[in-house]
């Protein structure tokens, strides 16, 4: 059963993420629980990614969080990206203005904390993509309020909000989970060598947080109304722009261990964070290309697990 699970983890949970919020949807008799069933999934996906980051806090070292040439090279792209958008939004309007706003939140958005589960499983270096974790979340924390009010100004909101918004979402999911870890590490060691053997369990806690961000990205599709053509087009875009990066940090690595880190860590995104910033401060139909872009790096990660677990004999 363990090994069933380890090997259809993936697809089991975007199964069942897809399958929860459908029954819900079709189910009139679910809808007064909304009030507090959608706050509850969007906490317990930010509790998820907390968990993730904690056990692989626990797993290394603060003199393991060293700069790499990939790392600039992943951040070049995600923030060059960005940035061509967002003056590309700015100088046209309707559908292709929608599009490219999607492309500007699949493109800045942060790296997965789970992309550290993935990559230990593949034979990537951990440490790496922890590394890189810290460096985007704290860049996008800074680099999103300084552009998306442009493309998309907001009269009720100011500058400093904006950070305090973002900063409030990302700093507490991000910062304190290493706090936690290290003070462990350095006052505690046998609780620390305990919780070393537990992170192999991680795996499954990422599969609950896969299911949740699959039960936020089905209700953001469903309560979109957006036409066939227009999701035609969302869903084009976040399967580029999920390619692009994956294909680009795979690229970019000099070695296999490298590869798999850099293209991990540039290719799998926070959806639940990307779905949340398309409602609140975009176009709210742009959260859709949030939840495209789970099932895209989930797919591809399905994939690449499944090679691994596989190989192919000569």
């Amino acid at each position: 059963m363990l090994k069933f699970l380890k090997d259809w983890m993936l697809p089991i949970a975007i199964v069942l993420g897809i399958s929860l919020y459908t029954v819900y949807h079709l189910t009139p008799a679910f809808h007064p629980w909304g009030h507090w069933l959608h706050p509850a999934v969007q906490e317990g996906q930010r509790l998820v990614i907390a968990v993730l980051l904690f056990f692989q806090f626990v797993k290394i070292s603060p003199h393991d969080i060293k700069l790499s040439r990939w790392h600039l090279g992943a951040m070049l792209v995600q923030v060059g990206g960005f940035l061509l958008f967002a003056a590309l939004a700015l100088v046209t309007s309707g559908t292709v203005k929608m599009l490219l706003e999607c492309a500007m939140l699949c493109m800045i958005c942060p790296t997965a904390s789970a992309a550290g589960v993935i990559t230990d499983r593949l034979g990537g270096d951990l440490a790496g993509t922890v590394s890189y974790v810290v460096m985007i979340n704290v860049a996008a924390t800074f680099l999103i309020p300084l552009v998306i009010p442009v493309v998309n100004p907001s009269e009720s909101m100011d500058f400093w909000l904006y950070v305090g918004h973002l900063a409030l979402k990302v700093f507490p999911v991000l910062i304190l989970p290493g706090l936690m870890a290290w003070l462990i590490r350095y006052t505690t060691h046998k609780l620390q060598r305990r919780l070393m053997r537990w992170s192999s369990n991680s795996f499954y806690v990422w599969g609950v947080g896969l299911t949740l961000a699959m039960v936020m990205a089905t209700r953001a599709l469903l309560l979109s109304g957006l036409g066939a053509g227009a999701v035609a087009g969302i869903v084009s875009v976040s399967m580029l722009c999920c390619a692009v990066q994956f294909f680009a940090g795979r690229r970019m690595g000099r070695e296999k261990m490298e590869s798999i880190t850099a293209g991990q860590a540039l290719g799998q995104k926070n959806t639940g964070f990307l779905i949340w910033l398309g409602y609140n401060y975009m176009t709210p139909v742009t959260s859709v290309a949030g939840g495209l872009y789970a099932i895209w790096q989930n797919l591809f990660n399905s994939w690449e697990l499944y090679r691994k677990e596989h190989p192919q004999k000569d």
